[in-house]
């Protein structure tokens, strides 16, 4: 028997979870939310370092986002203002090439323009992936795209550092999901960058999460994993690491793609779900932060994947005289985040002799509550399995950022699919279909 029951109880506490158990509240059902790690905020995280909060998670959103842009206004939360950036290096065939940012995008638009030339043709209604049929573009890897332009060296690098801070394992990243991404913003590769990677939230995601959460009346329990999820065909038991059983009339499992391996789900899913939850995605990137001496003078920087430790770098803050760094790697293999000699190293191929006092970052490719970053779909996940994990499982329905129909990785998703999750517990409920 169960120790306690519920209408509904949510699984993991990120943006998904968080809107989830917000919205199901509102409605005037009893909710319990359920979160592994003994915080709120799945794979965002507000934390310090170096004397101030940094972001060492998911961090940038856009007025073009209608369900984050829809609770900033709510909640009063502006965006902060970046720092103007207008020096670039970028590293292509053994060579460092600075300019500014129009030099590097005349450079890269070319490139990018061919690689994303079929974007809108694949994805006419990006928020409905299945109004073509892209079975054929879905067995493609990023990878296999790029050798498909026959590039030169110099070229192809300067399109992969262009592509760096989002294609780490770019053999098995699934070019879709880059084409569906470029699709919302009709195409253009550099709008969809600034909607995925520039703006902060002033004040953090911390700011917004803990709006959202507080609006919801749902009881949080923290540091409580789950082992088990089973629709019984009266309701659902949820089984957590203690042993503890807990009934609900529905559940919404908003965990992470990578750690849904580590909890048994009965019943099974489906055959294509199945295997995209066992293959994970290959997101390992680490974001790393530099504390990096005297306020230098802002600029960004690229490397092809492979060819530099640090692949991606952008200045950030001033902070106490000093300037701010966030750095993205292919994995912590490549860099750790408190290797500063290591970061300052990769920096130094770009900007001779930058000195790097302080690092930070959190491994989420080794914390096993998310075993990786935001997701990038393998080849044949995006527009089959994920479709598939988004429609109710019996009484079990799935959220998160990584199965979003389009803001997939994101914090925008990730709201959309509580949201959307919700709904459809709300009106499974209401019509007494339990």
């Amino acid at each position: 028997m169960a120790n306690s029951s519920y209408d509904v109880v949510v699984i993991g506490a990120g943006f998904a979870g968080v809107t989830a158990a917000r919205d199901l509240s509102a409605e005037g059902h009893t909710v319990l939310l359920l979160e592994a790690r003994a915080r709120v905020g799945g794979r965002t995280c507000v934390d310090e370092a170096f004397g101030r909060q940094l972001e060492f998670g998911g961090t940038y959103v856009h007025w073009t986002q209608p369900n984050v842009w829809r609770e900033l206004q709510r909640h009063n939360i502006p965006l902060a203002t970046p720092l103007e950036i207008d020096k670039v290096y970028w590293l292509a065939d053994g060579t460092v090439h600075s300019g500014s940012q129009l030099d590097h995008t005349n450079a890269v638009a070319p490139l990018t323009a061919r690689f994303f030339a079929d974007a809108r043709a694949r994805f006419p209604v990006p928020h409905d992936v299945a109004a073509v049929d892209n079975s054929t573009i879905e067995k493609e890897s990023i990878e296999a795209r790029l050798d498909s332009l026959n590039l030169s060296v110099h070229d192809r690098d300067v399109l992969e550092g262009a592509l760096a801070t989002l294609v780490h394992s770019p053999g098995e990243q699934g070019v879709a999901q880059l084409l569906l991404w470029a699709a919302t913003t009709f195409g253009d590769w550099g709008a969809f960058l600034e909607t995925a990677g520039y703006w902060p939230i002033r004040g953090g995601t911390k700011r917004l999460l803990e709006a959202v959460l507080g609006e919801s009346t749902a009881e949080v329990r923290l540091s409580t994993p789950v082992d088990a999820i089973e629709d019984d065909g009266s309701g659902v038991v949820v089984t957590t690491r203690t042993g503890e059983r807990i009934r609900a009339r529905r559940a919404v499992v908003a965990l992470p793609l990578n750690t849904l391996s580590d909890v048994s789900i009965a019943p099974e899913v489906a055959q294509p779900v199945r295997a995209m939850i066992e293959q994970k995605h290959p997101v390992r990137t680490a974001k790393i932060w530099a504390r990096v001496r005297g306020e230098i003078e802002p600029f960004c920087a690229f490397a092809p994947v492979g060819k530099n430790p640090v692949n991606t770098a952008r200045a950030e803050y001033r902070h106490d005289g000093d300037t701010l760094v966030v750095c993205f790697t292919s994995g912590p293999s490549a860099v750790g985040t408190e290797d500063r000699e290591g970061v300052q190293a990769a920096l130094r191929t770009f900007v001779p002799g930058i000195e790097v006092r302080e690092t930070a970052g959190h491994d989420w490719a080794g914390d096993p509550f998310s075993q990786g970053a935001w997701a990038h779909h393998r080849p044949g996940h995006l527009t089959q399995a994920a479709p598939q994990l988004r429609e109710p499982h019996g009484r079990i329905h799935f959220a998160g950022g990584d199965i979003a129909r389009q803001g997939v990785g994101g914090i925008e998703g990730a709201m959309e699919t509580g949201a959307t999750a919700a709904r459809g517990v709300a009106t499974a409920l209401a019509a007494g279909s339990d």
